[in-house]
């Protein structure tokens, strides 16, 4: 064959996985805007505090030094292996913030990963245990963050490596690890260990620290709820499977979420006081049921670093 047409073929060749690749990477957002249904009902904003409370929205959003927690102008510097993220400013305001949003663009974003604009988010964002949140407590949130104060400023942008910011092949990485499946009631379990379940691995998203991860960021299954390395690289988070808080009983476990104590006379430390701070001011109830649930969890052996 002459090399002109075999060149041809291979131009050819290459301009069909080209388009294929844009094909598989497009954003895909879980909710169409002419189609929204419920999510873009009016939603109750005493609810939706509680749902930002146990998502810990202010230790990452809260504009970084002033005290205030409900100011979300963003800006916290989030260290990775990848670069430095910068938490977005998630306040009222229409030009900075998201007072332009409506609800469905928070709960593609919380729920697909997926911005506005229709690019993907980096999974810095926890939308990767978002995506298991119901629909309504987005509706409940949306409702809350209407509530508080506008912020001017945008934070500075995403400081990462040239390999990782092409937010395109984000699309690649949720083929390969993006679990968008609800959260169902499993038959056998009671209503408190039901809603543990919710808490824990949807909104409080605690599996997204005390996990391990692999190369490209994405949890390791049989790490998970065992702890590793800090995604910042500094220190360790715990284990909190039986292997390590075994000795633990459920009452232990709800009032280290409520005051921060541990049952061995110790105190939590770290970006863990910021989840206390946000756990102690939910219901009893909850706490309760998250207990129940981490209680439940699997043995699973720490990772060596």
């Amino acid at each position: 064959m002459r090399a002109g047409p075999l060149l041809a073929i291979l131009l050819g060749l290459g301009a069909l996985s080209g388009i294929a690749l844009w094909v598989i990477t497009t954003p895909r957002p879980a909710f169409i805007k002419d189609a929204a249904g419920s999510v873009d009902q009016k939603g109750d904003p005493d609810k939706g505090r509680l749902i930002f409370a146990a998502g810990d929205c202010a230790s990452c959003h809260a504009s970084p030094g002033q005290p205030d927690r409900l100011r979300l102008g963003g800006g916290l510097a989030l260290a990775s292996p990848y670069g430095t993220f910068r938490a977005p400013n998630i306040s009222m305001d229409a030009a900075d913030g998201i007072g332009a949003w409506r609800t469905i663009d928070l709960a593609n974003a919380l729920l697909s990963g997926v911005s506005p604009a229709g690019t993907h988010y980096y999974p810095a964002f926890p939308y990767t245990s978002y995506a298991r949140m119901q629909p309504g407590d987005v509706t409940d949130l949306m409702a809350y963050l209407r509530t508080l104060p506008a912020v001017s400023g945008k934070p500075p942008p995403h400081d990462l490596t040239p390999l990782f910011r092409l937010r395109r092949m984000i699309g690649l990485w949720k083929i390969l690890f993006f679990d968008r499946t609800p959260i169902v009631a499993e038959p056998n379990r009671d209503d408190v260990w039901i809603r543990g379940h919710y808490l824990a691995e949807a909104v409080a998203h605690c599996a997204e620290c005390h996990s391990s991860r692999n190369l490209f960021g994405a949890i390791k299954p049989a790490t998970r709820f065992a702890g590793g390395t800090d995604p910042e690289g500094v220190g360790y988070i715990p284990n909190i499977t039986p292997t390590r808080i075994g000795d633990w009983t459920e009452s232990d476990i709800a009032e280290m979420m409520k005051t921060g104590n541990t049952p061995n006379h110790g105190r939590v430390g770290s970006s863990m006081t910021d989840v206390v701070t946000n756990l102690a001011t939910l219901p009893q109830s909850d706490r309760d049921a998250i207990a129940v649930y981490v209680k439940s969890l699997p043995a699973r052996q720490t990772p060596r670093p």
